[in-house]
């Protein structure tokens, strides 16, 4: 057999796996110098997370199922992907109130590398006319727990991948199977999600996605650059627009700050291929954001410039839509509609640049998308992107 496949969690089998570590003198499908490790957290909001930890012997990854499937850190070699966020995590959905009357609930957990805002909605929150909430921010697949998770070994690509499924699903409402694969190569510095969101009702079910990438320090310093092939671009609203000519670049941590976000539509090769790439002042570490503008044509990015007490990140989010309310971004013709049994697919790498060379190099190839169109930028939010 090519592929060797550990289940860890079968809802439907009531199968589940307290601890496990697999090593290649455990399981010859594994690749020498590879260690993946699954294990409960215990103590504070981390009581009772589900943690898979992947090392391909340069690349680790720490993978949390209970929450989504997201992953919340990854290391290659001394550089640290993620961020310092002001919540001490992995934090357990169940100190997540998704419902409380702010809709902003969803900010007790957010302090992931990696998170997927959806399935329904994943944008601002959005009340009715009875000013009671409707959905709430980012929606809810983040805290929701895999029913299914598989670790697979492939002994002659060298694959290695971490399998699951969480079910966004509800009578009455939508029906949605969020199958995700995340794998790596031994000693790569790379790592993939391909996503897959079925339809499992009888009838026409609706959908936005967003991928929440997150990075702090030590890639973002004062002085970091973001870089990305741009078809268009505006600020989201009024606070971002006076900082239009520095929207590629960060400074210092200001307290009290406020967020600053620009909603982009990136170009792609003839394929749809495309990427960004934030790097530090230097231009000798980074990180390589890649994605498909077929299946993700939207990305937003997310500056927070506040002190790291409260939180200096900075996010690259590729999307079939932009965060605004639910309801705008459907008049607009950006929520999908999955017909019953339909299932859309949506790939997006992660790449450390640990190398001067490296984001030399990333960045030549994102001026090469660029090409010779020159870029839109408004310098207004866009009524068409923005409410």
């Amino acid at each position: 057999m090519a592929k060797q496949k550990w289940v860890i969690t079968d809802v439907s089998r009531g199968i589940w796996v307290e601890q496990l570590t697999l090593t290649h003198d455990i399981a010859p499908a594994i690749p020498e110098g590879v260690t993946i490790s699954k294990r409960t957290l215990h103590g504070g909001r981390s009581e009772g997370v589900e943690v898979i930890e992947l090392n391909n012997g340069r690349l680790r990854l720490v993978v949390l199922p209970t929450r989504g499937m997201g992953i919340w850190r990854a290391w290659c070699g001394d550089l640290e992907l993620g961020w310092k966020a002001p919540i001490r995590g992995p934090v357990h959905p169940r100190w997540v109130n998704l419902w409380e009357p702010s809709g902003l609930g969803w900010l007790d957990g957010f302090d992931e590398l990696f998170v997927r805002c959806g399935l329904e909605s994943n944008g601002a929150p959005e009340f009715d006319e009875r000013g009671i909430l409707r959905y709430p921010l980012h929606g809810k697949i983040a805290n929701l727990p895999a029913s299914r998770v598989e670790i697979v070994a492939d002994d002659e690509t060298g694959e290695l991948s971490i399998c699951g499924e969480v079910l966004e699903s509800r009578l009455f409402f939508n029906k949605l199977k969020l199958s995700t694969i995340i794998s790596t190569l031994p000693n790569s510095c790379e790592f993939s999600v391909t996503d897959t969101v079925t339809n499992l009702a009888a009838v026409p079910g609706e959908m936005e996605l967003l991928y929440h990438i997150n990075f702090g320090r030590p890639l973002l310093e004062p002085g970091s650059r973001v870089i990305l092939p741009i078809k268009r671009m505006a600020p989201r609203d009024a606070v971002a627009a006076p900082e239009i000519d520095r929207w590629d670049s960060y400074g210092a941590e200001t307290p009290g700050k406020p967020e600053t976000v620009y909603f982009i539509q990136p170009l792609g090769d003839g394929k749809g291929f495309t990427q960004a790439v934030l790097h530090n002042e230097t231009g000798t570490r980074g990180v390589r954001v890649g994605f498909n503008v077929q299946e993700l044509p939207y990305f937003t990015l997310w500056k927070n410039e506040q002190p790291t007490c409260d939180g200096y990140v900075t996010g690259l989010e590729p999307a079939v839509n932009f965060p605004n309310r639910r309801s705008f971004e459907k008049a607009k013709g950006r929520v999908i509609t999955l017909q019953p049994a339909e299932a859309r697919s949506f790939t997006v790498s992660v790449s450390a640049l640990c190398s001067s060379d490296a984001v030399a190099n990333a960045r030549s190839e994102i001026l090469r998308l660029q090409g010779a169109t020159a870029p839109e930028v408004l310098r207004e939010p866009w009524p068409e992107w923005s409410p």
